[in-house]
């Protein structure tokens, strides 16, 4: 830490062995995730649509378990016991991709990847929430994908590397995605819940009676309810996932623009450059200016992207606008979550995480075949530019969703329209 940092700024301990966990996550996830379009493409001899429908069933399975493993965490109180089984089972599935020989094995292999991220991700922001206050909320979240991306960044310029010297040894590069999985388990071991010079924020806020009990002790409060507020956050969320297509389509437009995927994953770790350096400071941005106005500016880039991806020409185009879509995940990441964390009691947060990241499955499992049909029957432009429009809608929809703000007690809501 900093000689200068001040308490508010202090990235307590548990948050990093949980970014540490995503960055050895990411890095393996992000060995296979830019060059699957080309596996499935050029060595399995799969179509647009097949990706569209490995991507959108692998993303709505995770986000239907993240309903599940949501609302269970808030029943046991526990969080870590279901991050480790989540993270346990994506890293033994992941480098089995190294053994597929048609599409639809990558599809099983992809959807069991997909169920260990879909049974972790609401308990593990749910125990990041508990490490932050309303204060520095975004900060937490922003930092957390910070680390995941550093991740993303150092994987694809390994298989970069990899690939360089052993051009084409997809299946051995894939298998070697164990080694960093074990390390992301290992280091869960080190995040303990109920370490109590841990969760000083929490503890300071009036509202600690709702957070989840220590050593496995039974939440004592009665559940309250989620607000409506955070259905119509959900709402928005969701018409914006309709457009949101997997970024496998990105990759693949990126690549016919190269002419090859040699490069593929260098670019797409550039791209986790500028997520990785700009994520803690979007959302602090969000902490500071207010968390819609941080998003809808989000979405708003990505809108431009999408368009310049539909519309642009040249090679140089299509890697500046690639590098420029990373700004839109830095706004937008941990100011969504933020927001969940903001509209929502402590007691229900593994609940609120599951509905949003359900929000964006349901999204992400339309979107992606919905974005495969139109990219093989009408063109890329056609299928960018539809994202785009309902990218814009969304962001001029969440302007009507009314937004809570903490008082200074941190015990009670106002509205701040």
């Amino acid at each position: 830490m900093l000689q200068d940092e001040t308490p508010t700024q202090t990235i307590p301990r548990p948050v990093w062995f949980l970014g540490w966990t995503s960055l050895f996550t990411d890095a393996a996830t992000e060995v296979i995730y830019p060059l699957l379009p080309v596996y499935l493409s050029r060595v399995l001899g799969a179509s647009a649509t097949s990706l569209g429908i490995i991507e959108g069933v692998a993303e709505g399975v995770n986000s239907i378990l993240k309903v599940v493993s949501g609302w269970w965490s808030d029943r046991r109180g526990q969080r870590r016991p279901i991050v480790i089984l989540g993270y346990t089972i994506s890293s033994a599935a992941r480098p089995l991709i190294a053994l597929t020989t048609t599409w639809p094995q990558v599809l099983a292999i992809r959807a069991l990847d997909r169920t260990g991220k879909g049974i972790r991700g609401a308990p593990r922001d749910a125990l990041l929430t508990r490490f932050a206050g309303s204060h520095n909320r975004g900060r937490i979240f922003g930092f957390h994908r910070s680390m995941d991306h550093t991740g993303a960044i150092i994987g694809p310029v390994l298989a970069t590397v990899f690939l360089y010297f052993l051009p084409d040894r997809y299946r051995l590069l894939f298998a070697l995605t164990a080694i960093p999985g074990a390390i992301a388990v290992a280091m869960l071991f080190l995040v303990r819940e109920d370490d109590d010079g841990e969760d000083r924020a929490s503890r300071s806020r009036p509202d600690d009676r709702l957070l989840p009990g220590r050593r496995g002790e039974a939440v004592t409060t009665h559940a309250a309810p989620l607000p409506g507020r955070l259905y119509a956050l959900l709402a928005v969320i969701l018409i914006f996932s309709l457009g949101n297509s997997a970024d496998a389509f990105l990759l693949l437009r990126l690549s016919d623009a190269l002419g090859a995927a040699t490069y593929v994953p260098l670019l797409w770790s550039a791209h986790h450059v500028v997520k990785a350096g700009l994520s803690t400071w979007g959302g602090g941005l969000s902490d500071r200016v207010g968390r819609k106005q941080v998003i809808v500016a989000g979405w708003i880039v990505y809108a431009v992207v999408y368009l310049g991806f539909a519309w642009s020409a040249s090679t140089v185009a299509f890697i500046a606008w690639f590098l420029i879509y990373g700004v839109y995940f830095a706004l937008t990441e941990g100011a969504e979550k933020a927001l969940v964390a903001d509209l929502t009691p402590v007691s229900r947060q593994g609940t609120a995480f599951g509905l949003y990241y359900a929000a964006l499955g349901a999204g992400a499992l339309v979107a992606s075949v919905m974005f495969g049909y139109i990219y093989d029957h009408f063109g890329a432009s056609r299928a960018f530019t539809v994202g785009a429009g309902l990218a814009g809608i969304a962001a001029i929809a969440l302007f009507f969703v009314p937004s809570v703000k903490m008082n200074s007690s941190n015990a009670a809501y106002s509205r701040n329209q």
